[in-house]
């Protein structure tokens, strides 16, 4: 197997230009809607069309288990991976709470849980878990390839269902801890800077699971030479679907909504890989996970909330969801000057 890429098309300028005029004919002084007009301008330009469609959310959470918790990273055992899938299933999770207040289809994807399928949740699993990557790396070449064509494939379907916004999560014991030493791995930051409390470690816990990512990174940066190596020496099964995700639904114009550290983290790769996958992506929150900052600045991107959350799960996509759909529908359903019978503000001579 190797890395083959679907096509991503540009924005369209035109789409953009025309969303741009018909905002400034809204009954409303020019910009005055701040980020909800920029938002629907970029709606416009990946979905190239105008107004945009934003009715038919839909949200991928993509679960895995780590190796690397043999290295006790996590405050918790690797087993509530699987417990979170019949939670999802049985829907009892705030994503669950979430999906059903936005109108949303959720769909759980086991792409690498080590534990047997749980019903309910869409089985696409590559292997069980990833391996220990403090040893030997994460994931084989064919299994990177595999969970990111997961991630493609179900793009690829969300586009055929006719999803108008697609809101990624995940859900894996071990994955800050993955997604800090992948962030350490694909740039020049140190562990200190990224490497986080995760599920609520203490002091020497957190000591401890810097001093692994540390050890970690230095053992395969002696051969990790590509944004892909990176994933398969560090990354997750989830991670690497994340990232499929994203850039299959660039290349079919649906905009994604980027959960928090983890997502971010994937979408670091994505646009690494395929640098145009990065204008369909909208991030949702400021997560309180101490890596997802510096991950966004990486990525030159302004969250829509900062709520101090750090679940996953894509709770703070689903809630950015709203805003996102509010900008759609200002455009599509708020009167102009003319259709209301509005006048306009007369321009004023100031020579």
């Amino acid at each position: 197997m190797e890395l083959k890429l679907p096509e991503i098309p540009e924005l369209s300028r035109q789409h953009r230009l025309a969303a741009q005029e018909q905002l400034d004919r809204k009954t409303k002084p020019v910009g005055s809607l701040g980020r909800l007009e920029e938002l629907a301008v970029q709606l416009c330009a990946i979905q190239h069309k105008v107004p945009p469609d934003t009715a038919r959310k839909r949200i991928l959470v993509f679960a895995a288990d780590h190796g690397i918790t043999e290295e006790k990273v996590s405050a918790y055992p690797r087993e509530v991976t699987a417990q979170m899938l019949a939670n999802f299933a049985a829907g009892g999770a705030a994503i669950n709470v979430l999906a059903r207040l936005m109108g949303g289809e959720l769909f759980v994807v086991d792409v690498g849980v080590a534990a047997e399928p749980v019903v309910g949740v869409k089985n696409r699993k590559v292997r069980w878990g990833t391996r220990n990557f403090a040893h030997e790396p994460a994931m084989t070449v064919e299994e990177t390839l595999q969970a990111l064509n997961v991630g493609i494939e179900l793009a690829f379907e969300a586009a055929e269902d006719e999803v108008d916004i697609l809101c990624l999560g995940e859900m894996g014991i071990g994955n800050t801890t993955a997604a800090a030493a992948l962030l350490c791995l694909l740039t020049e930051v140190r562990e200190e800077q990224v490497v986080g409390r995760g599920t609520g470690l203490t002091d020497a816990q957190l000591e401890h699971k810097r001093a692994v990512v540390a050890r970690a990174v230095a053992r395969h940066r002696e051969w990790v030479k590509t944004p892909f190596e990176a994933l398969c020496a560090v990354g997750g099964l989830e991670i690497a679907a994340l990232v499929g995700s994203m850039i299959g639904a660039a290349a079919s114009k649906i905009p994604v909504i980027v959960d928090g550290f983890i997502v971010t983290v994937a979408a670091l790769v994505a646009y690494y890989l395929t640098p145009k996958a990065r204008d369909a992506l909208i991030f949702a929150h400021r997560s309180e996970e101490l890596g997802h900052r510096y991950a966004l600045e990486l990525l030159d991107a302004n969250p829509l909330l900062d709520l101090g959350m750090r679940l996953g799960e894509g709770s703070g996509a689903a809630l950015a969801s709203f805003l996102v759909e509010a900008a759609g529908r200002i455009l599509r359903e708020m009167a102009t000057f003319a259709e209301a019978g509005v006048s306009e503000r007369e321009a004023q001579d100031v020579t």
